[in-house]
């Protein structure tokens, strides 16, 4: 019988359980897979009615016949097993989220074109955009697998009060959790997915102040979906996240106005509408009322949307009396002071503090910032125990890194552009050395303590790298050369590079141009090497980068 017959059988058999049908009989793909991984008895008694079905599906064990679930699976997911039903493009325009038809969910739903992709997002510098594809979790699941695999790390250091050390160990506890502070330079996502095995289910905050969509600032894609590539941007993100946190984790995400309503609900789909805990107005001016040169009002604060993954962990904070409060019956008090109320800025000097940390100066940190210390003081200590596990996938100048460390939190760091990496080592450094900016002397900081330092091993990265630091077609041409030769290139590009071409080449006389176009011939999938090929001697891994991923990855 051939593939496409076997596929119709299949499909009809499924078809005669209702419960993996929707309202026009149509299959229901996730309803499938979920019976299937629970072993479900219906669905495996079935599939064992008919012949053919069976013999594909289970395995003959001494007269037994014993259910091969991850064959079933695969095949569920082979991106042709639908080919010819309505039902593959069923998350194309969102009519379908989690396995069920929006009539079917009785709720809100955010939907938008592209929500069932992924975006990896790449970027090396603010003022170069690349234009991006956008992976379809049904008809690139292979790509998308191969983007999330786990890659290998390399330029370890360990940075100490004495200066830069090998690594040679990576320290864990009883529990086999690794316990060292870590600066990981590469894509975010590609990063999270790499964090992933060692991390799952072990963060307690994450903190993420990611680009604000404003057209201004670090996030800006070649496309014609710029709000629809953000959110889905986003949802890549937020998904893993959500698989890094503990129970009793809690995330807080800082935006403006431009998107956090859009992120608000996105959210709510992925953590749970029950799970969100507040809005935190972070306000970032003091002028009221409105500018004359845009006649509209003055925009004074951001927004921090602060979720939980099961349950709900809270450290409340005090401050202390002054020495002359009397409570207004006249008693004095008692306690460990006074609750500092919901609101970020409590006092006079709270205020002041939110006047050259928020103007974007140096007066306060050494670096250029935008969010201070103190902010990121009361959202650690509110949500993490001394030893906790706090993760910034947006590192940015490292502001959320340097208050872990000074209050004595477990950190990891993520970071792609090279100016936000290197402002992060740079600040990290400071703060071992015992550097009295942002919250040191409130904390009594002293100094000590380290972190290890790796990157994301690139490949046609690497290339992409190359191509943006030339500076002469001349240059460009060569590279071209050892392109054709030694990279992984795009499944349309020829390799050769016969001499009409680069005369024609040569004659475009635009270097940006020339430079796009280089860039356009690499294959985007393997801008980092999967830990999978680490043994292979075309990506030339060392062996001391050998023997620190088999120790990372507890191989």
């Amino acid at each position: 019988m051939s593939k496409e017959n076997f596929n119709e059988k299949l499909i009809a058999l499924l078809k005669t359980n209702p419960d993996f049908t929707d309202d026009s009989d149509e299959l229901i793909p996730a309803a499938v897979k979920d019976h299937a991984w629970q072993l479900d008895h219906n669905l495996i008694r079935l599939l064992l009615t008919d012949a053919e079905i069976k013999s594909t599906f289970f395995n003959e064990i001494d007269g037994h016949w014993v259910f091969n679930y991850n064959t079933f699976i695969d095949y569920i997911n082979e991106k042709n097993f639908l080919a010819n039903s309505y039902t593959q493009f069923r998350n194309k325009i969102g009519l379908n989220i989690d396995g069920k038809f929006l009539r079917e969910r009785g709720e809100v739903s955010l939907v938008w074109p592209y929500k069932d992709c992924v975006l990896e997002g790449g970027q090396t510098k603010e003022e170069e955009k690349r234009k991006e594809i956008f992976f379809n979790e049904i008809l690139a699941k292979d790509e998308i697998n191969r983007i999330f695999d786990p890659k290998v790390l390399t330029n370890w250091k360990r940075h100490t009060a004495t200066g830069e050390q090998d690594v040679t160990e990576i320290k864990r506890d009883d529990n086999g959790t690794i316990r060292e502070n870590l600066i990981i330079k590469g894509n975010n996502l590609i990063a999270l997915h790499t964090l992933k095995q060692q991390f799952r289910g072990q963060v307690k905050l994450i903190y993420i102040d990611p680009p604000f969509n404003t057209g201004s600032d670090s996030f800006g894609y070649n496309d014609y979906f710029n709000h629809s590539t953000w959110l889905t941007f986003m949802k890549n993100r937020l998904e893993i996240a959500k698989e890094m946190l503990r129970d009793d984790g809690s995330i807080y995400v800082h935006l403006d106005a431009n998107e956090v309503h859009y992120c608000k609900v996105l959210m709510d789909e992925i953590f749970g509408r029950d799970n969100f805990q507040r809005e935190i107005i972070w306000r970032i001016g003091w002028v009221s009322g409105y500018k004359t040169a845009v006649k509209n009002w003055v925009r004074n604060h951001d927004t921090i949307l602060f979720y939980t993954n099961k349950k709900l962990f809270f450290n409340k904070e005090y401050i202390p009396y002054p020495e002359d409060y009397e409570r207004r019956d006249g008693s004095s008090p008692d306690g460990k002071g006074q609750a500092i109320e919901d609101t970020w800025n409590c006092n006079e000097l709270d205020i002041l503090d939110s006047i050259q940390i928020m103007s974007f100066g140096k007066e306060k940190t050494g670096f250029l910032t935008q969010k201070n210390e103190k902010l990121l003081r009361r959202i650690i200590y509110s949500a993490t125990n001394e030893g906790d596990i706090v993760l910034d996938f947006t590192a940015g100048s490292g502001t959320t890194n340097a208050v872990a460390h000074k209050m004595n939190r477990q950190y990891i760091g993520i970071e792609q552009l090279e100016k936000g990496i290197r402002c992060t080592v740079q600040r990290l450094n400071k703060v071992i050395a015992g550097d009295r900016f942002g919250i040191s002397e409130s904390v009594n900081w002293q100094g000590g303590g380290n972190f290890i330092y790796c990157e994301l091993m690139q490949y046609n990265q690497a290339y992409i790298d190359k191509i943006r630091t030339a500076d002469s077609p001349e240059e460009l041409v060569s590279l071209w050369q050892d392109i054709a030769e030694n990279s992984f290139l795009n499944w349309y590009v020829n390799a050769e590079t016969p001499e009409d071409a680069i005369d024609d080449f040569i004659a475009i006389g635009d270097l940006e141009a020339q430079k796009h176009l280089l860039v356009e011939l690499l294959d985007k999938n393997q801008l980092y090497v999967n830990l999978s090929e680490m043994a292979d001697a075309d990506f030339a891994v060392s062996g001391q980068d050998k023997e620190l991923n088999h120790k990372f990855y507890n191989k």
